[in-house]
C-alpha cells in the first residue's frame, strides 16, 4: 500500500502509528473501500497484539478466523489497488 501511495504522489505518514494512518489514507484517497479499511485493520491489531504479548494469550478463535479470510481480503486488496 505504502508502494501505490507513493506512485500516486501521496506522501506516506512517518508517526509512530504510520500503520494505521496508511490505512486511514488509502481509504480517504479512494484506493480502498472503508470495508476494506477495517478487514485490513483487523490484521494490523492482530500483529501488534502478536509482537507485544504472549504467544498463550491469542485467543485461537480469532486467529482461525484471520487466517481463514486471508485469500479473500488479499483478493479484494489486489482488485481494489488495481481500479
Amino acid at each position: 500500500m505504502k508502494q501505490v501511495l507513493k506512485a500516486k504522489g501521496i506522501d506516506i505518514p512517518e508517526s509512530a502509528t504510520w500503520h494505521k494512518e496508511l490505512l486511514n489514507l488509502s481509504e480517504s484517497q479512494g484506493i480502498i473501500t472503508e470495508k476494506l479499511e477495517d478487514q485490513l485493520y483487523e490484521y494490523l491489531t492482530f500483529r501488534h497484539f502478536f509482537i507485544h504479548t504472549y504467544g498463550f494469550m491469542l485467543d485461537e478463535a480469532h486467529l482461525e478466523v484471520l487466517a481463514d479470510n486471508i485469500p479473500e481480503v488479499w483478493s479484494q486488496f489486489i482488485e481494489e489497488i488495481h481500479q
